[in-house]
């Protein structure tokens, strides 16, 4: 069946205005009922007009067309950009079905190694993102951005607070790594943190994450997804939500995030989701979203092959460990300065693999030779285990 189908073309009138041979407007295919070149084509636009999944911030069906509005007016990065915006997906009957839709169509373009990025909607979608990774057969890593972790149980007030739930207990199971970034805690039940504690998963709230925001770089670095609830950024840098809160990310962070997406070989899905234009009088933060989309692209258009280990790009750094024979090994790229480690399977976990390389920072470095495991290390074995 051509996914396509399911999709409404633009308006052109959205392209009003845009002036200048150097616009995104003029260096992305806007999908227009011709044959798709997909061997050719590296990422891939979908706006979702679908609101059904929240009650507390109507008006996200409007969104993908006003960040289009702000987005192509944008001047072209340096990459030689192969994308295409495949217009609007048309909400199914129920919500259920707007989920297939989604789903379907990140399937197809995963499968075609083209990258969707999703402009939601409410952040409920996110299930159609995650869903599309099924059909691969493999675990996959994946982050999420919000000042809430939505996991309710059940779909009260509404369904955009239980999403998270359903992927987490989502069969046949096949999420390894689950990376919550951005929540603040005055939103959140301590009963929360405690069951992603329990399943070895992680989160970083702003506080933490302002820290040092080179940390969250290794997080990014090692997802398959990201979906990004604009309700993680404040409310005087993205006024766009009606849940938007007086403290949470910046816009200048959120930017960083999404740049550190871009740049990872590894980061195959994105959705930015949450956006109201109905709160967003000065197009203040679509102009935002628009500018993460950016770095997002530009990050894409710098990715390096940086995997592999036994050539000459990588120094070699191996850690001992008092009162254990086993060491820990590190990794770091010769150009990047990016770091990765080993992590080997427990011996009772029978696996065609001795371990698994997975990235780090410079401080997991430092902490294993002052004789102690790092956080990331001890998360990874346990769920290997």
């Amino acid at each position: 069946m051509d996914f396509t189908l399911f999709f409404d073309a633009l308006d052109k009138t959205l392209f009003e205005g845009i002036a200048g041979t150097d616009t995104w407007y003029e260096h992305v295919q806007v999908y227009d009922k011709r044959p798709i070149k997909w061997e050719k084509k590296h990422l891939a636009i979908i706006g979702v007009t679908e609101e059904r999944g929240t009650k507390t911030n109507q008006g996200v069906a409007k969104a993908a067309n006003e960040i289009r509005k702000r987005l192509y007016r944008l001047k072209k990065g340096k990459g030689a950009y192969q994308i295409v915006d495949l217009g609007n997906l048309r909400s199914g009957m129920s919500l259920e079905e707007t989920y297939t839709r989604l789903r379907q169509s990140c399937e197809f373009l995963l499968n075609k190694n083209v990258i969707p990025i999703v402009l939601g909607g409410s952040h409920d979608l996110t299930l159609g993102q995650f869903l599309a990774y099924e059909q691969a057969g493999k675990i996959i890593n994946m982050v999420n951005v919000d000042a809430c972790i939505d996991l309710e149980q059940t779909p009260l007030p509404d369904m955009s607070t239980c999403h998270v739930h359903k992927m987490l207990t989502h069969q046949p199971g096949y999420l390894f790594a689950f990376s919550h970034l951005g929540y603040q805690s005055y939103l959140n039940s301590p009963k929360t943190l405690e069951t992603l504690e329990k399943l070895n998963f992680d989160a970083y709230s702003v506080g933490q994450m302002r820290d040092d925001l080179n940390e969250i770089e290794p997080v990014v670095r090692n997802a398959d997804m990201l979906s990004f609830d604009l309700t993680a950024i404040k409310m005087s840098d993205a006024v766009g939500n009606r849940n938007a809160q007086n403290f949470g990310l910046t816009g200048e962070e959120a930017c960083q995030i999404c740049w550190y997406a871009g740049l990872s070989a590894r980061l195959s899905s994105i959705g930015f989701y949450e956006y109201n234009p109905d709160e967003d009088v000065r197009h203040q933060t679509a102009s935002l979203i628009a500018t993460m989309i950016w770095y997002f692209v530009e990050g894409y258009y710098h990715r390096t092959d940086e995997l592999n280990f036994n050539g000459n790009a990588f120094m070699k750094y191996v850690v001992s460990r008092l009162n254990n024979s086993s060491n820990i090994i590190f990794y770091k790229h010769k150009v990047t300065q990016k770091w990765w480690m080993e992590v080997p399977y427990p011996q009772t976990v029978t696996s065609n693999k001795e371990k698994m390389i997975v990235p780090c920072s410079y401080k997991d470095y430092q902490k294993a030779s002052r004789g102690d495991i790092p956080d990331r290390w001890l998360m990874t074995y346990n769920k290997l285990g």
